[in-house]
């Protein structure tokens, strides 16, 4: 495997990740979500995550909440949430 296509597997985000970022592409400003759909916290991780990998920024800080990573989506972030992962290869599966 090459140096450029090892750093496009390490570089790709995880399933959750990347829906995590997709929901930013629905979102006005591209503002990525603080909750769940089921109304649970983002896991800070996560987010802290993201805006490593420069799929994220912060955007602003919440003077009620200054703990919440309130974070939108950056133009990396959304290449990375609408990208799909490469399928197994035919001939490493047949080698299993």
């Amino acid at each position: 495997m090459s140096e450029a296509s090892l750093q496009g597997k390490i570089d790709a985000p995880t399933d959750a990740e990347r829906a995590f970022l997709q929901r930013g592409l629905r979102q006005p400003g591209r503002k990525l979500p603080l909750f769940d759909d089921d109304g649970q916290p983002v896991d800070a991780v996560l987010i802290r995550i993201c805006i490593a990998r420069g799929w994220a920024e912060r955007w602003f800080r919440n003077p009620i909440e200054p703990d919440w990573l309130v974070c939108r989506l950056t133009d990396n972030g959304a290449a990375a949430a609408i990208e799909t992962r490469d399928p197994p290869r035919s001939d490493a599966i047949s080698s299993m």
